[in-house]
């Protein structure tokens, strides 16, 4: 996929993931621990790191900025991502928001060698690269269209929903920057039919990361860690190593044992005893902006109806999982 994005890896993004921060994310999934289990939707999925992601972010910033520091902060906006990444979130109760794993970038940054000395050799800082969130292209508030959103979407739709390299490159050769309603710069289409098609995969993917058996998968793995810390089998901090670091110390136990024997999960709208438990969720859509026109939703009767589907999606059931007999 990252061909796609851009031609070549500039030697500056070359050298900051040689770095061991960088290294590090090549052991931790985007899938959040749900690749683990046995359940069908991610049986075959091709695996997708948080390595590859964040190459990828960093790549479509610089294609569309061509700005070193806004690369880099795309590049770095997961440096800190524990093993698991969002599970931790639930672990931490932050599972509505998924912020809680954001912290600690900036002293990541500040503490690698080889990302100081390329920043010295860039004539930057660390203020310059250790917070995505001031590049628009590269981050910006929901729903709008950012590198990071754009990345995880379009390699997902190439994972799960059968979408083919073309079909993703057409979609991402029709972007531009442009100023949106806010003054802001945002990533547009400039094709209102191809942008429509986007919205309407990426409301398949937006499905997928609330369906039952990825709240249900996520809530136990959090549930299990959160007991080997209180067993003392791993630390908190041991979660910022990797998920083969965290996989060997709590494989023997049958906790883990039972959740990669996971294989289905089943809901109830009523609570029916121990071990059925209820799962809010983050909704994560996307309304992206056609440039010279206006936000999509705005536009097209048709996908605000099925962005308003997805928005009014309740959590009330109650979930229960099953393994493998």
């Amino acid at each position: 996929m990252l061909e796609i994005y851009h031609d070549e890896i500039p030697a500056f993004i070359e050298e900051a993931i040689k770095s061991p921060e960088m290294q590090r994310l090549r052991k931790v999934g985007m899938d959040c621990g749900c690749e683990y289990t046995s359940l069908s939707l991610w049986k075959d999925v091709i695996p997708y790191k948080r390595f590859e992601h964040s190459i990828g972010v960093a790549l479509i910033v610089w294609h569309f900025t061509h700005s070193e520091k806004q690369a880099l902060a795309g590049l770095f906006h997961d440096i800190s991502s524990p093993a698991f990444a969002h599970v931790v979130d639930f672990m931490n109760n932050d599972h509505l928001n998924q912020e809680s794993t954001e912290a600690g970038t900036r002293e990541i940054i500040e503490n690698s060698a080889e990302i100081q000395k390329l920043l010295e050799a860039l004539g930057l800082c660390v203020a310059d690269v250790c917070d995505y969130h001031e590049y628009p292209i590269a981050d910006n508030d929901s729903p709008k269209l950012s590198a990071d959103r754009l990345e995880y979407t379009l390699c997902n739709l190439y994972r799960y929903q059968g979408y083919s390299r073309n079909d993703v490159k057409r979609m991402y050769d029709d972007l531009t920057v442009g100023i949106n309603e806010h003054g802001e710069e945002e990533l547009m289409f400039r094709d209102p039919v191809i942008a429509g098609e986007f919205v309407l995969g990426t409301l398949k993917n937006s499905r997928l990361y609330v369906c039952d058996e990825d709240r249900y998968s996520m809530e136990v793995l959090a549930r299990i860690l959160r007991k080997a810390i209180m067993n003392k089998v791993i630390d908190y901090e041991d979660l910022y190593k990797d998920e083969e670091y965290i996989i060997k110390r709590i494989r023997k136990s049958l906790d883990w044992y039972w959740f990669t024997r996971l294989n289905r999960v089943e809901r109830n709208t009523h609570y029916n005893g121990a071990g059925w438990v209820q799962i809010r969720a983050k909704k994560r859509y996307i309304d992206p902006f056609v440039f010279g026109k206006g936000r999509l939703s705005r536009l097209d009767p048709a996908v605000n109806e099925e962005l308003q589907k997805f928005i009014d999606l309740d959590f009330d059931s109650y979930l229960k999982g099953f393994g493998l007999i």
